[in-house]
């Protein structure tokens, strides 16, 4: 179930979902979504861990982890 609000935006945001789907040539992920919807609750957090995780101290290389990443959201069938 998704909030209406996530879904189509509010404010400023409900312009910009259109825009960035039109840029993209598809529909905006649902994360995307939530980090435009929450920014201060969900994406600082969200936007420090990923870069923890990919570009942060690791034996992999980053190009490494961004290739497990993709190939994981292939495999779980995610847009992105």
């Amino acid at each position: 179930m998704r909030l209406e609000r996530v879904r189509k935006g509010e404010g400023i945001k409900r312009l910009l979902l259109p825009v960035m789907s039109w840029k993209v040539g598809a529909r905006v992920p649902d994360i995307v979504r939530t980090l435009l919807y929450r920014p201060k609750f969900f994406g600082g957090a969200y936007n420090a861990w990923i870069q923890a995780v990919m570009r942060g101290p690791s034996k992999w290389t980053v190009w490494e982890r961004e290739l497990f990443a993709s190939f994981t959201s292939r495999c779980n069938s995610c847009v992105f």
